[in-house]
């Protein structure tokens, strides 16, 4: 190749990566331009928010629509619930979900291909609403936790990345435990399990903003309303307030509904954002390492 073929090829290669560079940085700040506004916009002043439609920055800082969010006992329960369905939600998921994809990744497993079948068209059908809400009563699960966790406990498109995983591994490793002596559990505790942790921290991130995020099934399955997770809750704050605000007496004591809509949006928003710094680095790694096999 001649210098200036090389020199070419070097210019074009300098444009790509800047065209690319530049437009990947304008995708992110479209991406990340509504979620400031929301941010911005929950900590405005009513004047504000009445008189601006797009808030990036507030000239005056109020803290009325958290307050009012934060002054009931209620949402403190709800945040309680939340937090618990996720944590236990998220155990719960990827044990199930890991002992069954590693038992579906063996090829000597009696009806494995059925098995996987059937995993692939529940993901295409469903028995539908009243179907899971009439098995959900049979199992004595109304007004209980976990009704929000078990009708949801495995994932068919989790359980499918997990398996493609495990059979990307070596068959060797497998072969050369039970030569040591151990039985499947051991292999799969001691050898598999900890080769899958990218995968088991990506996928755990998956579940635990599902369960984060419950809301059909706890309007489904619970009437006691002090069970209600924290976005059943912010939902009922955002009714109330819009409704009370018809009121013209309760205009001065309610912050407006915009603002009040924001704040809920925050809150149930960055506990998630906290958690994912936590499990960034096995994020891309671990979404990729079960997708290539099939």
């Amino acid at each position: 190749m001649s210098q200036s073929s090389f020199k070419k090829e070097n210019m074009g290669s300098r444009l790509f990566t800047i065209v690319n560079t530049t437009l990947l940085t304008l995708i992110a700040l479209a991406c990340l331009l509504p979620f400031v506004n929301v941010f911005a916009s929950s900590f405005a002043s009513t004047q504000e928010v009445v008189e601006k439609s797009f808030i990036l920055f507030p000239t005056t800082f109020s803290l009325d629509a958290y307050r009012y969010i934060l002054s009931t006992p209620t949402i403190f329960k709800g945040l309680g619930v939340s937090i618990g369905v996720t944590l236990v939600g998220t155990v719960v998921s990827m044990v199930l979900t890991s002992l069954m994809a590693y038992g579906l990744s063996r090829k000597y497993l009696y009806g494995r291909d059925f098995i996987n079948f059937v995993i692939v068209f529940s993901m295409l059908f469903s028995g539908g609403m009243i179907p899971t809400f009439l098995v959900v009563k049979y199992f004595g699960l109304i007004d209980s936790y976990w009704s929000m966790i078990m009708p949801v406990a495995i994932n068919a498109f989790n359980l499918i990345i997990m398996r493609n995983f495990f059979q990307a591994l070596p068959e060797g490793l497998e072969e050369s435990a039970k030569i040591d002596g151990s039985n499947d559990f051991g292999v799969f505790f001691k050898i598999m399990l900890p080769l899958a942790m990218p995968s088991i921290a990506t996928l755990s991130l998956f579940y635990g903003v599902a369960y984060w995020n419950t809301y059909m099934s706890a309007i489904l399955y619970m009437t006691d309303s002090t069970k209600w997770p924290i976005q059943v809750l912010l939902r009922q704050i955002v009714i109330v307030a819009s409704g009370m605000q018809g009121d013209n007496a309760s205009v001065d004591i309610i912050p407006p509904a915009q603002t009040i809509k924001m704040a809920v949006i925050v809150v149930a928003t960055v506990p998630m954002l906290l958690a994912y710094p936590f499990v960034q680095k096995h994020f891309t790694k671990g979404a990729l390492l079960g997708s290539v096999k099939g």
